[in-house]
């Protein structure tokens, strides 16, 4: 084929390659969240806990209770005295820390050194989780991620996030999941988390600007570093952490550290 003949032919081919990119750079599937790859999900470091990953809960501005409540892992606040810990000692199985002789009776145990190295160490997880650069997802479903599956990687939000209807989070034992929000994340009544594919809660991470409250009979997934209220309404449930920089609120939940 002479030369001036092929040229048209090879500029249509080219020009279809070129939309069919097009296409995928700009499809967006509304039930499952592809990684853009902007920050590989493999090369995404876990937020590093240090001493508050021994924390069920831990808070600066105390826990409220409505009795009973089951806590599986240890409890402590501070600066805020110990009786502004209103859990009483069998809903809790794990150490309950104090800065002062307060706290649930008979069972809390004083160690003030102990409460102010784990809040700090909170505080610099969530201004860890907080700065991580290059999202691999950017205000994923306009801040409503009811019904999407989630893979492994960075999530931004610039906004509060929804979470009107179940979600499921996809991953192996090794990923790793950020998701950080610039205002509230709400969770609704009777939704939940699923993990699948070997996915931990341990590599969940969560860090939110302002308040959360995971709505009544939810169960939720992964540790909450909250900068203000973390709020578990009546009957919610949470295989995670509960690090807040104000207070926790339960209303006879179930918070269970994971391994």
């Amino acid at each position: 084929m002479k030369l001036n003949q092929m040229l048209p032919a090879f500029a249509l081919l080219t020009i279809g390659l070129l939309g069919s990119c097009s296409n995928n750079e700009t499809a967006t599937n509304t039930s499952k969240a592809m990684p853009n790859h902007n920050q590989p999900s493999n090369k995404l470091a876990p937020v590093n806990l240090k001493t508050a990953a021994n924390f069920a809960i831990l808070s600066k501005s105390g826990i409220t209770n409505v009795y009973p409540s089951v806590v599986t892992g240890n409890v402590g606040s501070s600066p805020i005295s110990g009786a502004a810990i209103l859990l009483s000692c069998p809903e809790v199985a794990g150490t309950i820390y104090t800065v002062d002789a307060a706290g649930p009776q008979p069972c809390y145990v004083t160690d003030a050194s102990r409460l102010t190295t784990a809040v700090k160490d909170m505080q610099t997880a969530y201004t860890d989780a907080a700065g991580r650069n290059n999202p691999n997802f950017l205000n994923l479903g306009a801040g409503s991620i009811g019904g999407l599956t989630l893979a492994p990687g960075l999530y931004k939000w610039s906004t509060s996030v929804t979470i009107p209807t179940d979600i499921t989070i996809s991953g192996t034992a090794t990923s790793i999941f950020i998701f950080q929000v610039s205002g509230t994340l709400n969770m609704s009544s009777a939704v939940r988390v699923h993990l699948i594919g070997g996915a931990l809660a341990k590599n969940i991470f969560w860090q939110v600007s302002e308040g959360v409250t995971l709505g009544t009979t939810s169960h939720f997934e992964g540790t909450i570093l909250g900068q203000t209220l973390i709020a578990l309404n009546t009957g919610a449930t949470i295989n995670g952490r509960l690090l807040a920089q104000t207070a926790v609120t339960l209303q006879t939940s179930t918070v269970t550290k994971p391994n």
